[in-house]
């Protein structure tokens, strides 16, 4: 349920629906907005009898809301969030940021080259995982806290900021020690566990959607996120699972401007993940830009054909300097349009 209140409504008119809905049982979460206050009513199963609330003073109407998800969406917050890491703005609209790295950080060379490099072209900020879910057990798993420490060292080099995978709630702790950005892998999406954890720390989140999640099984991932208090959260389509066996996953680019009429979330693409295609990454992270992404997230390694995870799909450092140079030109002409 949503309370909108009048444009003269008072402090006191505030607090005393406060008072109210504490004692039906409920939370009320004030929305400050530019003309006007709104109250969130959270915690309800159901229904809820609406008639004590609007005879309190500086009540202007209550909106029902239905959604699984409420926090996250544009019934509770209209106007956009811009997420902050660590200076780099995502959500603003007219800036889209770009994510680049590796797959996986194998040594402190391999990292900091690459490092060096994204940031030479362009990109806002560093990618590389610590920690790799892997599909089968055998493969490579990642150099744990000796990744994230190197990681620190590139992003030290570099002064990109760090985004990183989390994968359990007993490490988020240490990789926020480390990272700028904690991501939450596909495979991850549904660990509530992990995503409480990360509700209740105060820095950013990248929430990338599952392999076979629905738009609505994605936003109510985010809402675990947001009802421990952590605001701070990027959405990510990285490709579904489908019929289709010509790419690694399928991207779900009308999943962008569908969030951006939910949700007041931002929303990436990694067009890496979805296409597992190396000549597919760069057409469809400027088809993602094109269709509102605020970013793209690619993977970027110095020797793709040794790496140790991933390297079909990971661009070659000539490939990543000519992506950013066609999305640079594209940014330009869609803004002059």
């Amino acid at each position: 349920m949503l309370i909108v209140m009048n444009h003269n409504a008072t402090k006191a008119d505030v607090d005393a629906i406060g008072r109210i809905v504490k004692e039906m049982g409920f939370r009320a979460e004030p929305i400050p907005g530019s003309e006007r206050t709104a109250i969130g009513v959270l915690g309800n199963h159901g229904y809820v009898d609406d008639c004590k609330i609007l005879e309190l003073p500086g009540v202007q109407r209550v909106i029902h809301v239905s959604k699984p998800y409420k926090l996250v969406s544009r019934d509770f917050h209209p106007d956009n969030t811009i997420v902050d890491v660590s200076g780099v703005k995502v959500g603003q609209g007219c800036r889209q940021v770009v994510v680049g790295g590796p797959c996986a950080v194998e040594s402190e060379e391999q990292i900091v080259k690459t490092a060096i490099f994204v940031k030479k072209c362009g990109a806002d900020m560093l990618r590389g995982g610590a920690f790799k879910p892997r599909t089968g057990p055998h493969t490579f798993q990642g150099l744990r806290e000796e990744g994230l420490r190197l990681l620190a060292i590139a992003g030290k080099e570099s002064g990109l900021p760090i985004v990183t995978e989390v994968m359990s709630p007993d490490n988020v702790g240490l990789v926020a020690e480390y990272a700028d950005l904690l991501q939450v892998g596909a495979r991850n999406m549904q660990n509530f566990d992990l995503l409480r954890e990360l509700g209740k720390i105060r820095k950013p989140v990248l929430l990338k959607r599952g392999m076979s999640a629905t738009v609505e099984e994605f936003l109510a991932a985010a809402e675990y996120i947001l009802a421990e208090g952590n605001d701070q959260v990027i959405l990510c389509e990285r490709g579904i699972r489908t019929f289709e066996t010509a790419t690694r996953n399928t991207l779900d680019l009308s999943i962008v401007p569908l969030i951006k009429e939910m949700s007041h979330l931002p929303i990436m693409v990694d067009p890496s993940h979805a296409t597992g295609k190396r000549s597919l990454v760069v057409p469809m992270a400027k088809a993602a830009l094109v269709a509102g992404a605020d970013g793209v997230l690619v993977e970027v390694h110095p020797e793709p054909e040794k790496a140790l995870s991933d390297g079909p799909q990971s661009l070659t450092f000539p490939a990543f300097e000519r992506m950013m140079i066609e999305i640079g030109q594209l940014t330009a002409f869609m803004r002059s349009c």
